[in-house]
């Protein structure tokens, strides 16, 4: 069976977590630091926090931004339930938004009609791999200043929408050549086990406020606090001498990375450029090459005006089919011993948000591109024989159903 996206595992990783096991630091400390600084260097970004998942980190930006209930979140119907999730968790209202056919990121001409005086953030979503438009979201929060109302300091300094990115996909992915965690206000990246960085569960908050209107270290050090119990000194602080003694300051929450996890984070970062993209290119573009030739295929886009992805995921569409035939290819491919995904059941469909009035029907787009959408496997291990086999199990399954 060809596996849809296992994590990378060999000897680098291992003899990593190992020594992080012998030096006595498994919790946040010295790995971790060195992690997040090494982020903030290759995103471009002002100042850099880990975590333990991307959606403790989207939800910490929210809480600090003072989202609260009577306040709006736009953001895409085709996205993972943590994007809406943690919108809810803060009392406020998801307003999705359609996406655009070719590319699946939240569409700007939408986000604009969504915008109101209620409108606190706006959430964008990179998807498989691809950023979206940043360039008109940014311009779209300035332009609407004139109807932000802002509800407290952090809001008043900012005076506009602020923008925080949902960059679970995309971390190393760039639009003219500036990467991800540069492109905006907040950008949150997921470093989960099929993520092409992973850190077994983790996620980094890469912080990009305009400075001197901001001050990214201020907000760093407030951020280890609000994620660490409220506590105003870490175990790595406290054990300077005569240091044990410590404050909690608020009510904070409990979601900081290990060194266990940085320890991963360190080997695949420092060979992510130069090891990681270059195989997971050469997957897609095999599969590109093999696979366009079909004309009841719709592919996937890479590059574009700028844009380069991260080759995150091969989001593969087929032409002119129903959801119910999406589904029988799908299993027919699964016959063949050859896993493949579906990215994303769109939220406003999922059953808990269809009771609060959510409905797929308004967003034809993306039930459009969710009801066409198979995800072919892309990982580091993949061989050139087993893209040969998954190429074969489509083409055949398609054979069968559409016959």
């Amino acid at each position: 069976m060809i596996p849809f996206s296992p994590p990378r595992i060999d000897d680098a990783i291992c003899n990593e977590v190992v020594a992080a096991l012998k030096s006595g630091w498994i919790t946040t400390g010295p790995r971790t630091k060195t992690f997040e600084k090494k982020i903030s260097a290759y995103c471009g970004n002002k100042a850099t926090l880990c975590l333990n998942s991307a959606t403790a980190g989207l939800e910490i930006m929210l809480r600090w931004f003072g989202v609260k209930e009577g306040d709006e979140v736009i953001l895409p119907a085709y996205t993972y339930s943590a994007t809406a999730n943690v919108i809810i968790h803060c009392g406020a209202t998801p307003v999705f938004v359609d996406v655009k056919a070719d590319d699946f990121t939240i569409d700007p001409v939408m986000i604009e009609k969504a915008i109101t005086s209620k409108t606190k953030v706006i959430m964008p979503v990179d998807f498989a791999g691809y950023p979206c438009d940043y360039t008109a979201i940014n311009a779209l929060a300035e332009k609407y200043r004139h109807v932000f109302c802002p509800d407290g300091e952090r809001q008043q300094q900012l005076g506009r929408i602020m923008i925080l990115s949902d960059a679970a996909h995309s971390f190393g992915a760039s639009v003219n050549d500036k990467k991800t965690g540069s492109l905006c206000d907040v950008s949150v990246f997921s470093f989960h086990a099929v993520k092409n960085l992973t850190t077994a569960e983790g996620g980094a908050v890469a912080l990009n406020f305009e400075e001197p209107q901001f001050d990214n270290g201020a907000i760093y050090t407030e951020l280890c606090v609000k994620t660490l119990h409220g506590q105003n000194k870490d175990a790595l602080a406290k054990t300077q001498k005569g240091n044990w003694k410590y404050d909690i300051v608020e009510a904070g929450y409990k979601c900081n990375m290990t060194d266990l996890s940085a320890a991963i984070g360190l080997v695949e970062l420092e060979r992510y450029d130069s090891d990681t993209l270059i195989k997971r290119k050469h997957i897609c573009d095999a599969y590109t090459r093999f696979l366009e030739t079909d004309k009841r295929l719709e592919l996937p886009v890479f590059e574009k005006g700028g844009v380069q992805s991260c080759y995150h995921l091969y989001p593969l569409r087929v032409k002119n089919i129903s959801e119910q035939q999406r589904d029988a290819i799908m299993q027919e491919i699964f016959e063949q011993d050859v896993s493949v995904n579906v990215h994303f059941i769109p939220v406003p469909g999922m059953s808990f948000y269809k009771r609060l009035g959510y409905t797929i029907n308004d967003y034809p787009v993306t039930y459009d591109n969710f009801s066409r959408e198979i995800t072919l496997p892309v990982f580091y291990d993949l061989t050139d024989e087993q893209i040969q086999t998954v190429v074969k199990a489509v083409r055949s399954a398609l054979d069968k159903v559409l016959c």
